[in-house]
């Protein structure tokens, strides 16, 4: 899903990837007039950011037994928690940049939090057999795999989100939404899940390529 403020690479184009220095674990807080060149400040692992990223991870659970309870008032339920908690991961990450609040916490438990409702929703849709299993564990395998890469590759800079990963997430949480209502035809399904399940992997397939680039270009910087 969205990514917060990640300054220590800059892409700016195919094939161009240039590592550049982190930044401090500072934030400017706004001046009055709005221009953002106030004072310089720490800023605190427990502002409204990180505190509803953790609320998505805590809603979780409440998601997962809505879905397993019988009858369509509960499946309405389950809907809402899961647009919910989208819906927050789009606002924590907007805040987090707008309000200069990125924090080391927020890089790590905003993704996590974003993989453990994509993952619980399909784990539980599988169980309860209406996803295929298959479907599942190519989507949790990628999610695994591009968080696996991005330790791999963290000490030669932070590859950004792509605008095709922000096209994955929206595809993911419909094709999802569609499969939690009751009643909606087996096709659209079908297409929606197609849908997300291709940009899912060319997106894992692009960043495993931005991933080498910046690898190379770091080694090829460092060698000078």
């Amino acid at each position: 899903m969205t990514e917060r403020g990640e300054p220590p690479v800059d892409v700016a184009g195919p094939g161009e990837v240039t590592p550049e220095p982190a930044a401090p674990p500072v934030a400017a807080v706004p001046a009055a007039d709005g221009t953002g060149d106030g004072a310089i400040r720490h800023v605190s692992t427990w502002n409204i950011a990180n505190v509803l990223t953790i609320a998505r991870l805590a809603i979780v659970p409440v998601f997962i037994v809505f879905l397993f309870v019988e009858g369509e008032g509960w499946r309405l339920a389950a809907l809402g928690v899961f647009l919910l908690a989208s819906l927050t991961d789009q606002l924590d990450g907007w805040l987090a940049r707008k309000y200069a609040l990125v924090t080391d916490f927020g890089k790590i438990a905003d993704p996590i939090a974003d993989k453990a409702l994509i993952g619980a929703a399909l784990l539980s849709l599988s169980y309860l057999g209406e996803v295929p299993w298959w479907v599942t564990v190519v989507i949790i395998a990628r999610e695994a795999g591009v968080t696996l890469l991005r330790f791999l590759v963290i000490r030669h800079g932070v590859i950004p989100a792509s605008y095709g990963g922000k096209v994955k997430t929206v595809l993911q949480i419909v094709a999802i939404a569609l499969y939690i209502v009751p009643g909606v035809p087996d096709l659209i399904r079908w297409v929606a899940m197609g849908l997300a399940l291709v940009v899912t992997v060319g997106t894992g397939a692009d960043y495993v390529v931005r991933a080498v680039r910046l690898r190379q270009v770091a080694r090829s910087a460092r060698s000078r």
